[in-house]
């Protein structure tokens, strides 16, 4: 009894206390409980006694049931993402730990320690296989789906979004000979000469025939982008190698996916006429520019999409991401080139976006583009490693040799060939080093091995699979190893690491209009024209439909003075000090702050503020209006030179003397912007002077 009431007076205690909804909680679950125990109290006796045998069956039934289990284990339930976790973490702690080791990471790049590390967690993965005849599905392989549906897109994203339009624009020309006429010469050299090659008896390739080997040719000619990006920005390489070299392995794709899917089909049918060559050549136009169309519909919606999040600024970078995959399984579904949709959205949707979202939007986006492209380069090295234990392999000496000597000899005399044409219409030439360092960057990877992936014969497949694995492991290893000292013994020209000032976009910006105004003057359409016409046309109707306020019509001075001061207040947040500013840490060490006076600024108000902003924004830079054609033999002359040459022609002959005096001073005159009553003035003055002297003569 005393329990029962002093339970009864908690309860009345915390139903007091609490708010509504926790009273109708607590009751809840008192009714509950008391029904649980009714139904109890009704199953055990019911309106009688239990017999004997019916107390002793329920005692049984107790006695036989299971207790509750505290711990249990199921793995299978959570094995695949529990597996792809330990990946990705074993991927993160590799890339931490070779960073850590400064020796390490300044002789051998990390793409190959991240291979050395597959081969041996996949040697690991066989040992610890007791079943032999279970290995290959036991051990994990870079298979065609997972690579080009998930490792390979966040890596083009991250390329194509932050790609340097100014230097991509300016070699489009030399990346395009480079991505298509090279990639062309590459496949049918390795492919013809690899056809001669397994003619010879002694190789025992007799069954390989020409469009095999053309279709091995098209695999391995292309430059792979992920293993140009692994090497080429740990060697900091300048800008003009690094765009020319990058931007052929990113172009290259639509030229690769045509060849591959042309051999193909030709090797299944056995024969090949004119009419196919055609449909062909049109299929690498239908592939290339249909995967830019899809890319920039994305990248044009994605940046509207951008105009309306303003009060929900959670989900700016969701949009980027989702438009941009999309792009890419558009372009995907129908065959087209999805890294060049992918690129193309990337490049069309971030001068918009970036205009709309807010800052910390901006920086999602950045760090989690890095992060995950890093991430998937890094699983894609270390599962070719894994892939390359898991096999099988049919090892062709003759085979595998020659593959590695043609690759070699193809890359040097297409970019010899085709730099000696390219140098004829290029103002800045490619030097000798600048040749060799193009011709030894030209990397194979990942993409090359899942195109080998998709092939369908089993003994060729495994062999080609064995000649693509030595090239890729020969081209990231020996040259990914020796390109480094090469670039330092040949003293080849390494990245700025300096920033953009605002005085050296004055400049690039004056430097762009003077051009463009040579190239109006001397009737040329040239580069600097049509980029001219691009700007006009993207600030007058693009700009105004995708960028959202007052930022569609920011002058473009302003826009970078933005961009200089939100990356400086960055750099101010992530050191936590004003250790970026040492002029200023140092003045304010060297002089003390009570001496310092301290300036007064005015005050303004801020209908004053607005009206100096509009002011700046609408004249402080304004592209060319649009004036008459030169011509030497038709100049339009100025109303008020006219007006003074007519009056100067109405003189006597015998004024020659004026005329010689009123003539440089029309000319000096005309190059100043004179009103109507000045002119009225001039012209009076004029008449005077000219009717004294009249007056003189006659007399």
């Amino acid at each position: 009894c005393f329990m029962s009431t002093f339970l009864t007076t908690c309860l009345d205690l915390v139903l007091n206390m609490a708010s509504p909804g926790v009273r109708v909680l607590l009751l809840l679950v008192l009714v509950s409980s008391a029904h649980g125990d009714a139904s109890g109290i009704n199953r055990t006796r019911g309106n009688r006694t239990l017999t004997p045998e019916e107390e002793e069956d329920s005692q049984q039934h107790h006695n036989n049931t299971k207790a509750f289990p505290v711990l249990s284990f199921n793995f299978e339930h959570v094995r695949k993402p529990f597996e792809i976790s330990l990946w990705i973490l074993l991927a993160l702690l590799m890339k931490l730990g070779f960073h850590l080791i400064p020796r390490v990471s300044h002789i051998v790049p990390e793409s190959c320690l991240l291979i050395v590390v597959g081969l041996l967690v996949g040697g690991v993965i066989k040992a610890l296989d007791s079943d032999a005849s279970d290995t290959n599905s036991s051990v994990p392989v870079l298979n065609t789906k997972l690579f080009f549906l998930y490792l390979l897109p966040p890596i083009i994203l991250d390329a194509g979004y932050f790609l340097p339009i100014r230097h991509f624009t300016e070699n489009l020309g030399t990346i395009l000979m480079f991505a298509v006429v090279g990639t062309l010469w590459n496949a049918f050299f390795i492919g013809g000469m690899m056809y001669g090659v397994c003619q010879i008896e002694a190789a025992q390739l007799g069954d390989v025939d020409l469009l095999s080997c053309l279709l091995f040719g098209s695999i391995i000619s292309a430059v792979d982008p992920v293993a140009v990006l692994a090497v080429f920005e740990e060697i900091h390489i300048n800008e003009l190698l690094y765009i020319l070299v990058f931007g052929e392995s990113l172009l290259n794709d639509a030229v690769t996916v045509v060849l591959y899917h042309l051999f193909e089909e030709f090797s299944h049918a056995g024969t090949v006429t004119i009419t196919d060559a055609f449909l062909g050549v049109i299929c690498f136009f239908v592939v290339s520019l249909g995967g830019v169309m899809i890319g920039l519909i994305y990248g044009i919606v994605g940046a509207f999409t951008s105009r309306f999040t303003l009060h929900s600024r959670v989900i700016e970078p969701l949009f980027v991401f989702l438009y941009s995959y999309m792009a890419y399984l558009s372009a995907e579904v129908f065959h087209l080139s999805g890294i060049m949709s992918l690129i193309a959205c990337g490049v069309a949707m971030r001068p918009y976006v970036e205009a709309n979202i807010s800052h910390k939007s901006y920086t999602t986006i950045k760090y989690f583009m890095k992060m995950w492209s890093s991430v998937s380069e890094t699983l894609i090295f270390i599962f070719l490693g894994v892939s390359t234990v898991a096999g099988p392999h049919v090892w062709n000496w003759t085979f595998v040799i020659f593959t590695v000597i043609l690759c070699l000899v193809s890359r040097v005399l297409g970019v010899v060939g085709l730099t000696f044409i390219i140098n004829k219409f290029r103002i800045v030439k490619l030097t000798k080093k600048d040749q060799f360092i193009v011709a030894y960057g030209g990397l194979r990877g990942a993409i090359a091995f899942s195109l080998g992936f998709l092939l369908t014969d089993t003994h060729m497949k495994t062999m080609f699979l064995t000649a693509i694995i030595t090239v890729i492991f020969f081209t990231v290893f020996v040259q990914g190893m020796t390109i480094r000292p090469l670039v330092e013994l040949l003293a080849v020209k390494k990245k700025k690491e300096t920033k953009r000032s605002i005085n050296e976009e004055i400049h690039t910006q004056f430097l762009d209009h003077l051009l463009t105004g040579i190239e109006d003057v001397c009737g040329h359409y040239g580069h600097h024209h049509w980029k001219d016409k691009l700007n006009r046309f993207n600030k007058t109707y693009v700009k105004k439909c995708l960028i959202s306020g007052e930022r569609s019509t920011e002058p473009q001075l302003i826009s970078f003075y933005n961009k200089m001061e939100l990356r400086q207040a960055m750099m101010l947040v992530e050191s936590g000090s004003l250790a970026v500013l040492p002029s200023l840490t140092s003045m304010q060490n060297i002089q003390p702050r009570d001496t310092v006076k301290q300036r007064v600024i005015p005050s303004i108000s801020k209908r004053r503020e607005e009206e100096i902003r509009k002011m700046l924004r609408s004249n402080l830079q304004k592209t060319r209006q649009r004036l008459r054609s030169y011509s030497r033999h038709d100049l339009m002359m100025d109303p008020f030179e006219e007006d003074l040459n007519n009056i100067i022609h109405k003189m006597t002959p015998k004024s020659h003397i004026l005329r010689k005096m009123l003539l440089p001073a029309t000319h000096k005159m005309t190059t100043k912007t004179l009103n109507e009553s000045k002119i009225q003035k001039i012209t009076t003055k004029c008449t005077t002077i000219t009717e004294k002297h009249t007056k003189h003569t006659s007399i």
